[in-house]
């Protein structure tokens, strides 16, 4: 038998001080996850419903087919800036009458719908997933284009969504508007340049410049209705292709779009029935110590993920602080690679090479589960060719055609963020864990090194050393990158696609291997020169 034998005691107290901390952080990004959700407030989002619509998450959940899950994506974009949580756009994956799509809906409660800078990068990141998942994209349109006070911000970068949005259609990949209210400026290209447009009978106003605008620009006067109502654009410009009664109409026309798509999978799909691990998820929670520098054994996570927890570890007794091996998650095969005791040294980074290369022999999609301070530093090391052994590794994680999926569980730190798939290194999906952390090195090691660079410069010019000062400077540094490296400031700034819950973790990993399932699964053996 292959099943994992997991190694975690429930009842320990290393366990329990765990479980309290994950449990700790769970709520306090619960507080932020309120804030997305509120939208604009309650007064805003009253008047909203006192006019008879729908928030963009009733919306949704009319839309996508019943009982079926919605995977939240970037649910704290903005994090941190002077911006709402959330960014003004809900975006996620749903299924609508069995199709896995991208669904994106402005939140009209949050200054009208507005696309301030986070929204941009937000509905990007949205567009990236489309295209690489040939994922059909419906847009809940209700906009007024760009957030004025940012537009240096916003218009010059803006113009890449219409580009989108064109591009997704010509990779042959639906998509479709549905219009709930103003679409105004930049907002009137998603109808716009969109395969199918349903507008609804006075609700939709779909204009390039409000009457405001056009009596400032021209002279001339006119209403909402005749500029770019509803009726208007069905029967005299031809941008609406549906005319809808209300909302529910315009989702029930939406549905109906996508079911004529004649839309079907590409992926080798499922090749095996799904079955539950041998241990308690719930378990997940008491996994990752408080203090990252305390080891702790991927396999515990691992037995806990896959189906049967049945694992085919691949080369164990070399390269020990690194894991790889074979499993299958819902029945979809996967090649994982999970940091053990964090460092990377030129064994990991070779048994790595070779791993990936045969995941892409067997057109086997790539997990990686970080818990990495990074690549080993130091004379023995350095001689031994650490830096060509890591880079062997990055170049098969670059030029790796399979799918990958990156989870951050723990630290993930250095050029060991590269060589697990980071996020520069276009995985299909990056999550990560209330307990992750990710920077160029460890607050404390980061302090310390600018103090030794500061201390070399002073004494280089005969000066002396204020220890006071420095030590000072040190705290203030190491405070700095332990908040910027934390992560809820790492997705408010879109370096991942959301933070899950540890207990999330099977169902998540589950749903983005039904979406990649919509492309071909192909690996390749076209690497750049292996530096040997």
């Amino acid at each position: 038998m292959t099943a994992l034998r997991s190694t975690l005691d429930p009842t320990g107290e290393g366990y329990a001080a765990a479980a309290t901390s994950m449990e700790a952080k769970l709520i306090e990004l619960q507080v932020e996850f309120d804030k997305a959700l509120a939208g604009g407030g309650e007064k805003k989002v009253q008047r909203h419903h006192s006019r008879g619509k729908m928030l963009a998450r009733e919306r949704i959940e009319l839309l996508v087919d019943p009982d079926t899950a919605f995977l939240e994506l970037c649910p704290l974009a903005g994090y941190g800036s002077d911006f709402q949580v959330g960014a003004s756009l809900v975006v996620g994956i749903g299924v609508v009458e069995g199709v896995e799509c991208m669904i994106v809906a402005n939140d009209p409660t949050v200054r009208g719908g507005t696309s301030n800078p986070w929204t941009l990068k937000k509905g990007f990141r949205a567009n990236e997933i489309a295209l690489q998942n040939r994922l059909p994209c419906i847009s809940l349109v209700e906009s007024g284009g760009a957030d004025l006070p940012t537009q240096k911000e916003v218009f010059i970068p803006g113009g890449r969504m219409f580009r989108d949005i064109t591009q997704l259609s010509a990779a042959g990949i639906p998509t479709i508007a549905l219009v709930f209210g103003n679409s105004t400026a930049g907002g009137a290209y998603i109808p716009g340049m969109s395969d199918h447009t349903v507008m609804i009978e006075n609700r939709s106003k779909v204009f390039l410049g409000g009457p405001p605008l056009v009596k400032m620009a021209t002279g001339e006067e006119s209403d909402d209705e005749s500029l770019g109502g509803a009726q208007m654009h069905a029967r005299q410009s031809g941008l609406a292709d549906y005319y809808a009664q209300d909302e529910q109409d315009a989702v029930r026309i939406g549905r109906r779009i996508v079911a004529r798509l004649n839309w079907h999978k590409k992926g080798p799909g499922p090749i095996a029935p799904s079955v539950e691990p041998r241990y308690d998820p719930e378990e997940l929670l008491g996994i990752v110590p408080a203090d990252l520098k305390i080891p702790f054994d991927p396999r515990d996570v691992i037995a806990r993920v896959v189906d049967d927890s049945d694992f085919d570890e691949f080369k164990s007794e070399y390269g020990s602080s690194l894991v790889t091996g074979w499993a299958r998650i819902h029945g979809y095969p996967v090649g994982i690679l999970a940091n053990a005791q964090g460092v990377l040294f030129s064994q990991e980074a070779q048994k790595a090479t070779q791993f990936i290369q045969l995941a892409n022999r067997s057109d086997t999609p790539l997990l990686f589960l970080h818990n990495t301070t990074g690549y080993m530093v130091g004379k023995e090391y350095e001689q031994n060719g650490i830096i060509k052994h890591g880079s062997m590794m990055i170049n098969a994680v670059s030029n790796s055609t399979v799918p990958h999926i990156s989870l951050l569980v723990g630290a993930s730190y250095g050029a060991g963020h590269y060589g697990m798939c980071g996020r520069a290194y276009d995985p299909r999906f990056l999550f990560a864990w209330p307990s992750a952390k990710s920077a160029v090195m460890g607050a404390a090691q980061l302090a310390g090194v600018i103090s030794l660079v500061s201390r070399a410069a002073t004494e280089a010019r005969g000066g002396t050393v204020d220890e006071a000062a420095d030590a000072g400077m040190k705290q203030m540094i190491e405070a700095q990158i332990e908040k910027e490296s934390v992560p809820a400031f790492l997705s408010g700034m879109l370096y991942d696609d959301g933070i899950i819950d540890p207990r999330d973790t099977r169902t998540v990993l589950g749903l983005c291997l039904s979406t990649i399932d919509n492309t071909p699964v192909e690996g390749t053996s076209n690497f750049g020169v292996f530096r040997m």
